[in-house]
């Protein structure tokens, strides 16, 4: 008689979801150029390095001295620029967490900032480098866990679930194993949250920075995430967490709290059920390891207010580069577009957008400039501008769109103004003659 075998089933995995944020990025790869400013409250901001001129300086104020890119770490830290001497309309990149201490933040005006922290060294973006180090991390976590999503050039999320050592301790083993990695090949730090889903883990991810790992199980939502004050959820912004506030809701414990129609039918059917949700930890997304991306862009924001009749060649320069810019990533991605857009922010930080969509993606930086330019002037350029933006959506890749060898047309997002609505003085045909 033979004997049977009976399959003892195996436990379910449980899901777990790693949220990696790579600290201070932009600050952390100036660090590595120029390790006597550790330590040191550091500002990235305000413009693009320029090393040739930094070199020229540096022989200029030392010429008995050899300077190279390879003795940038010798440079006195009194050389650096501070913050309290910029003037201009910059923006903070990011901060050292000696600068933040002093409420310094990303996306912070750099005049704002110098009165927050004036002895701060304030120093120009290198986005080549960034980006440089943003492919290396990336690649060293896709040779331990190839499920990973890519958001932005400075955190991703990836999937442990079935990675060899993502169960163990809940995650942090194989969280320590990449943060080891990631230094090995960057010298850089990163903080990790590991989750059950998407939405706690980008939560956690915040909870020990820098270079800390948090994990969040099932039965942690009451004692680690209720506490939390509802902003702590990606996706509540300002004005939905002043409405929540208005009504008496301030921490995410509350919000769970509120019954679900009563916040549908305080902030309509999907946010509401959005908001539900959230507050009691439900996040199905997967992590997408390839996504299309919806739109590409590029904007600046001028060191003074330009007006299109008196800057006109300048303006003109820039709305060009900023072409080319968008151009250029078009092409290094494979995308072409058929929404062509653009973004102002005048003078009293009134934003305004107008897009064009067009019969045949074009990834060409001369046709995104002519149909840019269309919609500039549909806009009111009698103003001073702060900001200028260029947008292409509606993205394709070469041959797949099914409208190439269609018929030309144009569909404005926004229909021009008329007549009674244009300034006498806004003569915008003549504002940019090349646009044609």
């Amino acid at each position: 008689m033979l004997d049977t075998v009976t399959s003892v089933p195996q436990p379910a995995r449980e899901r777990r979801i790693a949220h990696l944020d790579m600290d201070a990025f932009f600050a952390s790869v100036e660090l590595l150029r120029y390790p006597q400013l550790r330590g040191l409250p550091l500002v990235i901001g305000g413009s693009r390095r320029n090393e040739a001129a930094l070199l020229e300086r540096l022989r200029a104020t030392w010429p008995d001295q050899a300077w190279g890119p390879d003795t940038l770490d010798r440079i006195p830290v009194e050389f650096f620029p501070l913050l309290k001497d910029y003037t201009g309309r910059g923006v903070a990149t990011t901060a050292t967490y000696a600068a933040r201490q002093f409420g310094v933040g990303s996306a912070m005006g750099l005049m704002k900032a110098a009165k927050l922290c004036p002895q701060a060294i304030l120093l120009p973006v290198d986005f080549d480098e960034v980006r440089r180090i943003s492919r290396l991390f990336k690649r060293t976590i896709t040779e331990i866990a190839p499920v990973m999503e890519d958001r932005g050039v400075d955190e991703v999320y990836i999937d442990f679930t079935d990675v060899p050592g993502g169960q163990r301790e809940g995650g942090r083993v194989l969280a320590r194993l990449i943060q080891k990695s990631i230094f090995d090949a960057t010298g850089l730090t990163c903080s990790i949250g590991v989750a059950p889903n998407k939405l706690l883990a980008k939560m956690a991810s915040e909870f020990n920075k820098p270079n800390g790992i948090s994990i969040v199980r099932p039965g942690d939502l009451q004692t680690l995430i209720w506490p939390l004050p509802c902003r702590k959820i990606n996706g509540i912004g300002p004005k939905a967490d002043a409405k929540l506030q208005g009504h008496g809701i301030r921490t995410i414990g509350e919000l769970a709290a509120r019954d679900k129609a009563w916040l549908i039918e305080h902030f309509g059917k999907s946010y509401g059920a959005w908001l539900h949700a959230a507050a009691w930890g439900r996040d199905d997304r997967p992590v997408v390891t390839e996504s299309e991306p919806v739109s590409m862009s590029r904007e600046t924001t001028f060191e003074r207010d330009l007006h299109a009749v008196h800057d006109r060649a300048e303006l003109g320069a820039i709305f060009t580069r900023l072409c080319e810019q968008v151009a250029g990533d078009l092409r290094r991605k494979g995308y072409r577009g058929r929404t062509i857009g653009i973004k102002i922010t005048y003078d009293n930080f009134e934003k305004v957008t107008r897009d064009t969509t067009i019969g045949t993606a074009i990834d060409d930086p001369a046709e995104i400039r002519r149909h840019a330019g269309r919609c500039l002037k549909r806009v009111d350029l009698t103003r001073r501008f702060r900001l200028l933006g260029v947008r292409v959506g509606k993205l394709v890749k070469p041959g797949t769109d099914p409208l190439d060898g269609g018929r030309y047309s144009e569909a404005p997002s926004a229909s021009p103004r008329s007549a009674r609505d244009r300034s006498p003085d806004d003569h915008t045909d003549l504002l940019f003659p090349e646009l044609g």
